[in-house]
Order: C-alpha cells, then structure tokens, then sequence
C-alpha cells in the first residue's frame, strides 16, 4: 500500500523520527524472510511503534505459473503471527500497529493498470477476507489493529477519491490513513504514552532563538504549536522512533 502526499511525515515532528519504508510487490512471505535484517533484534537502539502492512499483495488470486505475490491465507495468518511475534519481542517498549487491507476500485484499477500488469487477479472480495484475518489474528495477540477496510469505505465518495490507480492510496485516501493512526495513538493505553501532548520535548530549555510573539516580548514555542500553517495538528511524541514495514502494492 503506498500512502501518497499526506501522511505522518508530513505533520510538524519536532517530537518525532519517522522512517517510511515500504517494498515494492512484497508480501508477508517476503517479509518473514527478511524480517532479522529489518529489525535485527541485537540493535543498539529499537523503534517505539512500528507500523505493519501486508495483506493486499499476499490476497491476490494465484497465477497458473505459480509466480505471483499470491500467499494462501493461512500462510499469510501465520506469517504475521510470526511477524508480531519477532517485534514484540525487540524491546519492552516496542510498541506495534497492523493495518488491514484496504479496499480497492476494481473498475479503476483494471482502466488504469491492466495495459501494464496483464489481468490483475485482485477483488474487493479477498481484501476484505485478509482484512478481517488479519483483524482476528490481531484480537488474538492483543495487538492494535486499525481496519482499514471499513474505515475508507465511510466516505460515501471512497471509489471515487482514495486511490490513483484503484490500488494506491491518494491525498484523501492518505488522509484517511494518518487519521486513523493518530486517533490509537492517542486512545492508547500505552506507558509511556505516545501521544505528542503526554510527551515532553526535547530539548526543552527556554531559547533565544525562538520566534517573538504578537506582543514584541514572549518567545513563542514551536514544538508546541496546535496549528502550522493552518493545515494539520501535531499528533506525535517526543524521541520516539517510528517505523513503518509495509509492502508497496
């Protein structure tokens, strides 16, 4: 899934680190097969979240030569299982997310796609059959899981304008993501807490060299803005080192 123009990066972090990573046409087999030079468990530092996505490319339809992303679902339930397992087990404050397959536009995505990919072998139907396994296995380990499935297919418009292609995400798609992120960083009940506002900021001390207010005398604290530039909150935590591990459909 590639989250496009909007998403976490892209909200003021002075609290934060975050590092996007994604891989193109991988799937949760792939994955499991690289997860130790990923996230090595001996490193001297570990990310605070990590957030995982697989399940689109894993779901689509085998192809009669055998060579596709294609990973049957119970394969791919395990997968993930051995998945949170290997990044619950890297640091006690290692917290983690797993989004869940989204849905795609079928019509745009064989309009926009096929000349390319030759028949694409991927349906609304199996999406959200990964979707919900990936949900239950989450449930089961206790996990946060944010159900992308249903949470694009709120807005009565979806079809129209979350995807540039049918599979990728666009701004408003991208939006959707990023709200839903911040939305179980915020309810949490994690300790420390990895909202911003329950953070301190680093650095803290008074400065200088900060902006001057309207009224020519207090110095204004950036880290602390509600608002930049009128477009987005601060959502995010001091010092903590966010990693997303997805596939790039």
């Amino acid at each position: 899934m590639m989250v496009k123009e909007y998403n976490l990066s892209h909200i003021d972090l002075t609290k934060a680190d975050i590092v996007l990573r994604g891989y193109a046409g991988w799937n949760s087999r792939r994955a499991l097969q690289n997860l130790d030079k990923i996230f090595p468990k001996d490193a001297t530092d570990q990310p605070s979240l990590i957030i995982v996505y697989f399940g689109g490319n894993d779901s689509m339809h085998p192809h009669p030569s055998g060579l596709s992303p294609h990973v049957p679902l119970q394969e791919y339930i395990e997968n993930m299982k051995k998945i949170a397992i290997h990044l619950k087990s890297l640091s006690k404050k290692t917290r983690i997310i797993f989004l869940s397959s989204p849905p795609i536009n079928e019509v745009q995505m064989h309009e926009t796609l096929s000349d390319l990919l030759g028949p694409l072998r991927r349906t609304n139907e199996a999406c959200r059959t990964y979707s919900e396994a990936c949900l239950e296995l989450c449930h089961e380990m206790n996990v946060k899981a944010i159900d992308l499935w249903s949470a694009l297919r709120q807005r009565h418009d979806w079809l129209d304008v979350c995807f540039t292609d049918g599979i990728h995400l666009s701004n408003e798609g991208s939006k959707i993501v990023a709200k839903e992120i911040l939305k179980v960083l915020r309810e949490a009940d994690w300790e420390p807490s990895l909202d911003w506002k329950s953070m301190p900021v680093e650095f803290a001390e008074d400065s200088p060299y900060e902006p001057i207010g309207a009224d020519e005398n207090t110095h204004i604290d950036v880290s602390n803005w509600n608002n930049i530039q009128g477009k987005s909150q601060l959502e995010m935590s001091n010092c903590a080192l966010t990693k997303g591990f997805s596939s790039v459909d």
